[in-house]
């Protein structure tokens, strides 16, 4: 049985095992290839504060503000973030402008969309855009990041990003106290084995994101024919196509076996799956519960395609 309430590291606070994430929940066609009315988005929150998720992910730049904005009116009229919730969002650039003064007003912002004074989480958010000698330079976006927390307008700071062997860079700095990584462990790309262990090394709560692989673990081949958004390699879709009927062997849901070889990890504390719609919230955690007999779990390591077609 799977733990649903877990300690986030070291920060003090306690989140549920699946985190609910919002990038595509303020409408963003082009990259997501739906639309998401903003009724709906304020619905699809307002289901999530509501339980059991009590972990919710943002970001400044989600849908050009939108996703925060959305959230924020959901907690309006939720009178709050409920007792016990964590609330994420992160920092981000402005075109080319990812420096302290930019981190200063990214999070003022956010505030602003989100109506309220401080955060639980606060993330330097995909800090591959600058070089890492730009991001950890007196005045940059890291130190600014820590200033906002001595301030305590973020109880606790983050740091998510994409390539492992740089977020690993960021974790060893012995600054951040949360890691996101996303796509990098998932069934199909085990990219960030080497970064998982380095955060538990150091008591970094690790937050693991995009499970899904940007859906196709989701959906299915049938559906779908993208990982981690852009067009999967054959050996990719091949694998894909083989845990799909292993799968179906033991009668367990794909899905559900996608989101709980994260949720499993003992290095994971939480697992970010997106959410558009209230009834993914609900479907979400029925995912979570699905019983899995330990024999799928051989087949699928098995299946695992080569560390080339990994994202790295």
């Amino acid at each position: 049985m799977i733990d649903w309430q877990r300690p986030l590291g070291g920060t003090g606070l306690t989140v549920s095992a699946v985190c609910a994430g919002s990038s595509g929940l303020g409408s963003m066609p082009a990259a997501f290839g739906y639309e998401v009315p903003e009724q709906r988005g304020i619905d699809t929150v307002t289901r999530v504060l509501a339980g059991p998720i009590t972990f919710l992910d943002t970001s400044n730049g989600y849908c050009d503000g939108e996703s925060e904005r959305r959230i924020g009116a959901a907690l309006a009229k939720a009178g709050g973030v409920p007792e016990g919730f964590v609330l994420a969002t992160k920092v981000d650039p402005e075109g080319d402008d990812f420096s302290g003064a930019r981190v200063r007003r990214s999070i003022e912002e956010s505030l602003t969309r989100l109506g309220m004074s401080r955060v639980p989480l606060l993330y330097l958010h995909d800090p591959e855009r600058i070089s890492f000698a730009d991001a950890t330079a007196p005045g940059g976006p890291m130190e600014e990041l820590l200033r906002i927390r001595d301030e305590g307008l973020a109880e606790h700071v983050g740091v998510a990003g994409g390539p492992a062997a740089l977020m690993e860079r960021y974790v060893r700095t012995g600054a951040f106290e949360v890691l996101i990584t996303h796509n990098r462990w998932t069934l199909l790309d085990r990219s960030a084995g080497g970064l998982l262990d380095a955060a538990a090394e150091l008591g970094v709560a690790v937050v693991n994101a995009a499970c899904f692989g940007g859906g196709i673990l989701a959906k299915g081949s049938a559906a779908s024919d993208r990982y981690a958004y852009r067009t999967a390699h054959p050996e990719v879709l091949a694998a894909v196509r083989g845990m799909e009927e292993a799968c179906a062997r033991h009668g367990v849901p794909l899905a559900s076996a996608a989101l709980q070889f994260s949720m499993r990890d003992p290095r994971v504390a939480s697992t970010v799956v997106g959410f558009s719609r209230p009834e993914r919230v609900d479907e979400c955690v029925t995912h979570a519960g699905t019983t899995i007999p330990d024999a799928l779990w051989p087949e699928l390591e098995a299946l695992v395609p080569s560390s080339e077609r990994w994202l790295h």
